[in-house]
């Protein structure tokens, strides 16, 4: 009895869980660039004194989902999309080297260009810094020109190129701040065959209809898990009282 109670108390709990995935999944359906968490489940022994007789079910995150978004054109010279695969290079909040596909950028203080979540842009050389400038024109491989406050329209300047990186899906993790990094931690190279669209944003791989029916689905197992829960005592009681007629 204590098995069948244990495997419904167990996968409610991790249903559980992956609700709170499939839940996070729903809320960033609009955000720029965002990296769909996937979630599968399996039975694990309970290793102890004894053999492993016992099991429970676990919910992982084996990892994301590296599809491409939909390509959004804004017009905005600030905004950029990767055409296919790639990421940027970004600073991370502790300082570490960090990748992302939010091309929504800014201009901060002193001219520092940054992702609309904060994180600064990395180039070759750290961050990069741009000075005042009537408009700025950022290529395919990355390259940015600007032309400076009150040069002619003929006057472009190169100021610096966006580090673009393309690890391997398999090498890469995502982090609880959102952000992707190498599993080993160290610093991914630059790639050369990495390509933008300036004036567009993608947007997030996330299905929202596809996510919903997997939300519902989680859902009516939870409820499943807890019937065999109410079971498993219903039939706890029902041995009790005929132990206690005999």
């Amino acid at each position: 009895m204590d098995k069948m109670l244990y495997v419904g108390m167990s996968g409610a709990r991790q249903r559980m869980l992956a609700l709170r995935s499939i839940n996070n999944n729903l809320a960033n359906a609009t955000t720029t660039g965002f990296r769909e968490d996937l979630n599968q489940f399996r039975s694990m022994p309970v290793y102890g004194p004894g053999y492993a007789t016992r099991v429970y079910a676990m919910d992982e995150r084996p990892g994301v989902s590296f599809a491409q978004g939909p390509l959004q054109h804004t017009g905005r010279e600030l905004d950029l999309a990767i055409d296919g695969e790639g990421w940027f290079a970004v600073q991370a909040v502790d300082g570490s080297e960090a990748y992302t596909r939010n091309g929504n950028l800014n201009l901060g203080s002193g001219g520092l260009l940054m992702t609309g979540s904060g994180h600064l842009l990395m180039g070759d050389n750290g961050p990069i810094a741009l000075p005042p400038a009537e408009s700025i024109s950022i290529g395919r491989d990355g390259t940015i020109s600007i032309r400076p406050t009150g040069q002619t329209a003929q006057t472009l300047v190169e100021v610096g190129r966006i580090k673009l990186v393309n690890p391997p899906g398999e090498d890469l993790e995502k982090g609880d701040d959102g952000l992707m990094r190498t599993r080993n931690g160290a610093d991914a190279t630059m790639d050369i065959n990495v390509r933008l669209h300036q004036g567009a944003l993608e947007g997030s791989n996330v299905n929202a209809v596809q996510t919903m029916v997997e939300m519902i689905n989680l859902q009516r197992q939870y409820e499943m898990q807890v019937k065999v829960m109410k079971t498993a005592n219903d039939n706890a009681e029902a041995a009790e009282s005929l132990l206690r007629i005999s």
